[in-house]
């Protein structure tokens, strides 16, 4: 069955390869067109190259301290980092050779343009799976003991990690710094090409909502095959079991491709929607067909669909609370009629609300998942939500695609009708993304969860003590690590914020004739300062998330640690629904308000919610998502550093 696993692998990453090539035979439309995607392409290809070459060093430090614990754990460890930046990288550079093609296809009309988006972002999509799967799989073969082969979750974590943070201060520094100068001071549109933003704003689209998602979702699924295989090794076909599930769900969403299709009302998140529930409704009928094969029961067929079932419901309740058709955001749309405060207001509050219909679809979700199969059911249940992963990560890497199409319909003047398919491509990305995120979270929470369980059971923890003073402290400590890490981030995007809005007043005043539109601004200049701002940056937040583990396992000892841990999960959870969710309902009730309603744009309400927008850009795509990547990289740490605790503590 091994066999099957790497078959699913090299068949996703050959689907990639296809869809590539097609994507590729597609015209990218006028000079102009081509003229700034290419901008685009270097400002992205730029900043991975960068961020690459300043993990190296910390690459080689980890590499050197694993090589202590075993030769496999650093193996396997620089294998991960290999495969997860190779997956952001390959999904990201086709990204950005796919956003003016699909400008182009919106000149034949909306179905041609949402085929050749989604169509790259499935690229990513197979591409995240194919080589996670591939991965694990064959680290497997080679070192034969799931245990061993726990380094390359870690690699993956601290790429996620870091591809997270980065890529989220360096999109929200050019996004705030080209929306504050560009639409509250000067009154120019998005998109516009006198701003001298407007291209390190698409940029940091696709570093951060392309190859930081790509990597924080390549992290979930590695994680979640190793953790569920590590919790399976006492159980017959246990540890076999996860490397099939991973199998069969790529074979389900790549039939699933095939169901995203425009209907007669051309709904576009219906037919994002129709390739989610396909994949969902095989791979339930395959993970049945797969737990018969393997196991006298199907409790674990029932502990994965509970997965399954979390991800069709944390999609749903993201939905209502960040769509603009739905009624939170078109609240909180209302509210910037009184000014930014009270939009400002009512956005915190829908993301505070939001937390709790999400949370208890997790919590139904562990019970469930627990009553059919123990512990060894949890991580089951992460896997069976992460089983869709090829999918959402392709419906999410949609939604910076058809941003940068829309972004470059603008600034290459085409026709209004053109730009109408762009903007209605937009609006449903800006769900996308949103949904994504909710699943994003959801499944980190799980697959933290299933590290939690494998750490206990590799420091012979049964239970934790809550009396103890150790573990209390613990406990604060880690409810305060998500916090901490937060504040790092928000300051981090607002400081190189500060930096972009500076840059870009000054080019509006010295360049004579930009805001005429003519002259040239230097766009360049403005990715250059995102790009160095999010790397120096990383340091702080980074630090914070590898050695905190460390430290407080070897000082207060095992159980100190799981406390910590199980501390960070709950917190880490709630603030990253809250800040995610909020900041999408912050950005649609603007988009919202630009389709005319409430004065459209140029209205105070309008100039109301661009602020609130302002303020929901480094929460929804710099802090809420970095939140993921963060609670795993404590839990990994802590299981790979385990028998170095226990020893420590004897």
């Amino acid at each position: 069955m091994l066999e099957l696993a790497i078959l699913a692998g090299l068949l996703a990453v050959f689907f990639s390869v296809v869809l590539a090539q097609d994507i590729m035979r597609q015209d990218a439309g006028t000079e102009k067109m081509k003229e700034i995607s290419k901008a685009i392409q270097q400002g992205s290809n730029a900043y991975l190259k960068r961020q690459y070459k300043t993990l190296i060093p910390v690459v080689l430090i980890l590499s050197a301290a694993l090589y202590f614990i075993g030769v496999e754990a650093m193996l396997s460890f620089i294998f991960g980092v290999i495969m997860s930046a190779l997956a952001g990288w390959m999904g990201m550079n086709i990204s950005v050779k796919t956003n003016s093609r699909v400008a182009h296809a919106a000149s034949k009309g909306l179905k041609e343009a949402l085929s050749l988006a989604f169509k790259g972002g499935a690229v990513t999509g197979m591409m995240v799976v194919g080589l996670g799967l591939l991965g694990v799989s064959a680290l497997f073969i080679l070192f034969g003991k799931p245990e061993l082969i726990i380094g390359f979750g870690f690699g993956a974590s601290l790429i996620s990690l870091f591809m997270r943070v980065g890529g989220g201060i360096y999109t929200k520094a050019a996004d705030v710094g080209a929306d504050l100068v560009g639409k509250v001071e000067k009154g120019i549109p998005e998109d516009d090409p006198r701003n001298p933003a407007v291209i390190a704003d698409n940029v940091g689209d696709n570093v951060g909502d392309c190859a930081g998602m790509a990597a924080d979702v390549f992290e979930s699924y590695a994680v979640a095959l190793i953790a569920s295989m590590l919790l399976g090794v006492a159980i017959t076909n246990g540890v076999i079991f996860p490397l099939v599930i991973g199998a069969t769900a790529i074979f389900a969403s790549i039939i699933g491709t095939f169901f995203v299709r425009l209907g007669k009302n051309n709904d576009i998140w219906a037919a994002l929607n129709k390739g989610l529930i396909s994949t969902t409704i095989i791979s339930a009928i395959l993970f049945y067909l797969t737990t018969v094969y393997f196991f006298n029961s199907i409790n674990l067929f029932f502990a994965a669909l509970t997965g399954l079932i979390a991800t069709v419901l944390i999609s749903m309740i993201t939905e209502y609370y960040t769509s603009r058709e739905r009624k939170p955001v078109r609240e909180v749309a209302k509210s910037a009629t009184t000014g930014a405060a009270t939009n400002i207001i009512s956005g915190l509050a829908l993301g505070l609300q939001s937390t709790a219909p999400s949370i208890l679809v997790i919590v139904a979700a562990i019970l469930a998942s627990y009553y059919f199969g123990g512990v060894y059911g949890i991580a089951i249940a992460a896997l069976g939500m992460l089983s869709v992963t090829g999918m959402i990560v392709a419906i999410d890497a949609y939604g910076p695609i058809t941003d940068n199409a829309g972004g470059i319909a603008e600034m290459s003047k085409l026709p209004v009708r053109v730009r109408k398919i762009t903007d209605a491509l937009d609006a449903v990305g800006n769900t996308t993304k949103a949904v994504t995120k909710g699943f994003a979270i959801g499944s980190a929470a799980l697959a933290a969860l299933s590290l939690f369980a494998a750490y206990s059971e590799a420091v012979n923890l049964q239970t934790i003590n809550i009396l103890s003073d150790k573990v209390v402290a613990g406990l604060f400590i880690g409810g305060a690590i998500p916090f901490l890490f937060s504040s790092f981030l928000m300051k981090a995007v607002g400081n190189a914020a500060m930096l972009v809005v500076e840059e870009v007043r000054r080019q509006f005043k010295t360049i004579k004739g930009l805001m005429e539109g003519k002259a040239k601004p230097d766009y360049g200049k403005a990715v250059d300062i995102s790009t160095q701002a999010a790397l120096r940056e990383l340091t702080l937040p980074g630090m914070l998330a590898v050695l905190s583990p460390i430290v407080v396992g070897f000082i207060l000892g095992t159980e100190a640690l799981g406390g910590m841990l199980a501390g960070s999960i709950v917190t880490g959870l709630l603030l990253a629904l809250t800040f995610s969710n909020a900041g999408a309902a912050w950005d649609n009730a603007k988009k919202y308000i630009e389709t005319g309603a409430f004065g459209g744009k140029g209205s105070d309400a309008h100039k109301a919610a661009v602020v609130g927008d302002t303020v929901g850009d480094p929460s929804k795509d710099t802090a809420g998502p970095s939140l993921n990547p963060l609670i795993k990289v404590l839990n990994t740490i802590s299981l790979i550093f385990a028998t170095l605790f226990v020893s420590f503590a004897i």
